[in-house]
Formats: structure tokens, sequence, C-alpha cells
């Protein structure tokens, strides 16, 4: 467990010593509580922004958000990942999935409607309260048994209409619903179809509401097999090209190429890229438990930097106010003036532009407030949180990383996830370095004939050839000099600086992997090893 020390917070004792003991996330709540909760009430925070945040938003399992498109292959994804059906689940070419599912681990296989579950204390739902029943008869939490949801749980959301279909309304706002999981999510995953790269009016409102959680998106191009590689190509640079213009980030996006379900491929010119692809993402997703109190933490911060923006806008506008007359006209010349507003607040305070809430948005719901009630600037309450940014979270960011150092690395197991990990189907099993790994004859030798006419036309003396006739041969696969340094010493077993038949052709090889786009070794396998070498070599070691 993580432990916290410190006098403040409501931590339990050590047995037999006085020490506070606190997991980081209890850390992390009591921060929250003390600190940055009472400037959130003080200001309205939670009028504006985000509810306040409760002990189940600390203590959840990392969720995973879908996103996409009606028929993308989201709940296909879902199926995929826990290999299993869960109960709720609908699948087809039409907009199945009409409710937002929770789909999480539990004893025994189960539903619970979207009204019983915002009333559970246990579960990080209940803030979701706000969207009224037109949005909780359409969430809905599905249970089972699965080793995958032990350590994540995942969020299953209706497919985004586009044309005509878009103009219906759903009866809640649906972005903002999106929003409020993307807050509290680890990780969102765009799903695209690679035979439906538009994206609709709805698709772009619902990724705009993503503003500010640009770290936890990742894309998926999904169903990536129905086309060839030619295509694959104009595809990708479609979809690359459509989310530049929806997500206005310097950096590129993370785009995952794969075909995500449990059939066979139906073009398979690609399948070592799907499977690299897979590999990746499969990896990202594992990493969600260890990093999670990072992004707690990293929420947390976020989180406290714009409730101290929001408390400098409401006590300016206060502040300006008039005591008696004229009121509504002031208030609204102080809301068609948030923009210089802001501009004045960034250049006193000393505040990013970044750090401040879109402004429509803003004036918008300023629009029906009454500014006579806000509060004016409290010193104190920014000092608490200038605090807790300053040396509390710092304290709490040197006791994640020591204790990622000193416990076991806990990764997602189960489902799809172990038919990834090991035996012969395992990512990269029997490729480059690899490759001999399980044969009983020297994977070298099935080439050597090759290798050895080249390796006689380097004039051996005694058997063997000098490093700069080996150089010669070498330099000329164009590998940089790092990499064939590299080569070299993994092949000069026994470091005499001089390469005998057998050590050439171990040399031939690497060039060969690493030609091939593998990566090379740390350090010589021993199926590697030449047979000549294995006794005196492995007595080394």
């Amino acid at each position: 467990m993580f432990s916290w020390l410190g006098k403040e917070g409501g931590g339990r004792e050590r047995g037999g010593g006085g020490d506070v003991v606190q997991t980081v996330t209890g850390g992390l709540r009591d921060l929250y509580l003390r600190k940055l909760l009472p400037l959130e009430e003080h200001y309205r925070f939670h009028d504006f922004h985000s509810p306040a945040l409760e002990e189940a938003d600390f203590e959840n399992k990392p969720m995973v958000l879908l996103v996409g498109q009606y028929s993308t292959g989201k709940t296909t994804f879902i199926r995929y990942l826990l290999e299993q059906d869960f109960p709720g689940m609908r699948i087809g070419p039409e907009p199945t999935t009409d409710s937002f599912i929770a789909v999480m681990y539990g004893d025994s296989e189960g539903s619970i409607p979207g009204n019983a579950l915002v009333v559970d204390p246990k579960k990080p739902f209940r803030k979701l309260s706000r969207f009224g029943n037109a949005f909780l008869n359409r969430f809905m939490c599905s249970q089972l048994p699965n080793q995958v949801l032990k350590s994540i749980s995942i969020i299953d959301s209706p497919g985004i209409l586009s044309g005509e279909k878009q103009r219906i309304s759903r009866g809640y706002d649906f972005c903002q619903v999106l929003q409020w999981f993307a807050e509290r999510v680890d990780r969102i995953i765009l799903l695209f179809d690679a035979h439906k790269l538009d994206i609709s009016d709805e698709f772009s409102e619902a990724i705009k509401s993503f503003r500010g959680q640009d770290d936890k998106i990742r894309v998926v191009l999904n169903k990536a097999d129905q086309v060839d590689t030619q295509q694959l190509m104009r595809v990708y640079g479609a979809l690359m090209w459509s989310l530049g213009k929806v997500i206005n980030t310097p950096e590129v996006l993370r785009v995952y190429i794969g075909s995500f379900w449990a059939h066979p491929l139906r073009n398979t010119e690609n399948r070592r890229l799907f499977e690299a692809e897979a590999q990746d993402l499969f990896k990202d997703i594992q990493s969600l438990p260890q990093k999670a109190a990072v992004r707690k933490l990293n929420d947390l911060i976020k989180r406290a930097r714009l409730a101290k923006v929001h408390a400098y806008i409401i006590s300016y506008l206060k502040k300006e106010m008039p005591s008696v007359f004229g009121k509504e006209n002031k208030k609204k010349e102080l809301i068609s003036r948030l923009p210089e507003i802001y501009v004045q607040l960034q250049r006193e305070y000393h505040i990013s532009a970044g750090d401040f809430p879109e402004v429509k948005k803003m004036q918008e719901l300023l629009e029906t407030c009454d500014f006579t009630k806000f509060h004016s600037l409290k010193p104190k309450l920014i000092e608490a949180v200038d605090n807790m940014l300053a040396n509390k979270i710092a304290s709490l960011m040197s006791l994640i990383r020591q204790e990622e150092i000193n416990m076991p690395t806990e990764i997602v197991q189960g489902g799809a996830f172990d038919g990834t990990m090991a035996g012969p189907f395992g990512h990269g099993y029997g490729e480059g370095a690899k490759e001999g790994a399980d044969e009983d004859e020297w994977v070298v030798a099935k080439d050597k004939p090759a290798y050895d006419e080249i390796f006689y036309t380097l004039s051996p003396i005694n058997g063997k050839i000098s490093g700069i006739s080996a150089k010669k041969e070498m330099v000329t696969s164009k590998l940089p000099n790092s990499v064939l340094g590299k080569i070299w010493k993994l092949s000069d077993c026994d470091g005499d600086g001089m390469l005998d038949d057998e050590e050439f052709a171990l040399a031939k090889h690497l060039i060969k992997i690493k030609l091939d786009g593998y990566e090379l070794p740390g350090t010589l396998p021993s199926h590697l090893v030449p047979p000549s070498h294995r006794k005196p070599f492995q007595t080394a070691e």
C-alpha cells in the first residue's frame, strides 16, 4: 500500500506506532475535501463546470470510454476484449446500442438500471442523476465475473447518429454526459469504421466535448481487414485529415489499425501490421491500473487550476457590480466583455490562457446568474489550493514513484489479453531474433552455405577474418555504424576481435534480422550462439 506521512488528514494509525498511514487515494480524497472543495463551493464551481467529487470517484477502478458512430464495432470490441457476452449486449449493423452501459465486475451476471445505479454510493455514478430520467432510462450497469473487469471497467456509449437521424432529440444533453465521463475515465477510445470515415455534426460536437482531455484519447481504425493495403493508406490519410479539422492539437493522435473481433481476417496481407497494432493497444490498456494513481493526481491538478481561475472570474464580476442601480445593464456589459476580462486576469495573476474555460459556454451560464450573490476574492482559499499544488501534490507524486519501484507491476489480465502473452501465438513469437528458439538445429545453419561463400572471399587467415575485412562486408548493408557495432559485439562470441565462419554467419544473420525490421536482442540468446562456441560461451556467462 502507499503510505503518506503527515499530521494532516483522516488517516489510520499503524499498530504500535504514531505514523499516519494513508493510501494515495485516501491522500488525494483528503486534499480535495480540505483544500479544494471549500474553494469550489464558495464560488459555485459545481454549477458551472463539474459536480463535486465523491469517495467512489477516488476509489473506482480505471475506466475506458468507447465512443464512435453506429456500427463501428464498439460493443463488438468489448466482446472481443472480454471473450464473453455481457448483459444488455446487442450487436448489429443498425444503431443497436441506444444506452450508456457500464460494464463492470460482479460476482454474478446481472444488470442494474440507471435510477438504481445513481443512488449506489459504491459506484462512481451518483452525480449523473442531474441529467434526469431521460438519461437514466438509457443508462445501466452490466455486471459479470470476468478476469478483465477485475482491473478495469468499460463504458459503452450509444452509436453516434449521422445525417437526418442526428436531428432527433435524445431527451438529454448527450455531449454533457460524454464530458462528465471524459473527466473521470482513464482512457477515451474513438472508434472509426474503415468504410465510414465521415465525422457527423453530432460526432464532431462529441469530440469537442473532450476538450482538455486530449492526453486520454486514442483512436482505433476498426475493420481495416476489409480493405487492401493501397486502400488502407488512403483511408488512414483521410481519417487523419478529418480528425485534424475536429481535434485542435499540435500533436498527432495515436491511431491503432486493426480488426478487433474474433473472426478470420478478410484480407491477410496486413496481418503482421494488425498484430503489432493490437499488441500496442493492449499494452496501453494493460498499463492503466499501474497509472491510475497518477491519472487521478493529474485530473485533480487540472481541476484545481480550473477552480482557481473560476474563483478569479467570479470575484472579478462581483467586484465590478454596482451596489444599487444599473445592475442588469452592468451584468450584460460584463458578459459581453468576458474575453477582455480573461486577458486582464491572465496578466494580473500570470495565468496561462489554456487554463480558462471556453468563453461562449461561460457566457451562456452567466446569463442565468445573479452577480450580486457572487462572493469577493478570499485569498486564504486561494492560498490553500496553492499550498496543495506546491507541496502536498509533490509529496504524493514522489510516493507514487517509490511505490511503482517497490510493488510488482499490475496489468490487466484475462480475456483477449491472455492470448497475446505467451505461447506460439504471442506477439513476435518465432520472429526476428526469436526465430529458431524452439528448434534443435542452429537457425543460422540454413543460410550458412551462402554466408560461407562470402566469408572465403574475404581471405581468412587460420580460419578467421580480421575486423577490417568484416567491416568491408558489413557496411554494404548500409546500416549505421551504431547498429553494426552492436552486431559485431553480439557476433564476436569469444571476444578475440576476429570472426570465424560461424561468427561471421551469425553477423550476417543479425544484419538480416535488422533489415527485416526487427529489433536486435540486448544480449545474444542461447539458441543463436554458434555450435562451436556454446560451451565456452555459456561457461563464461
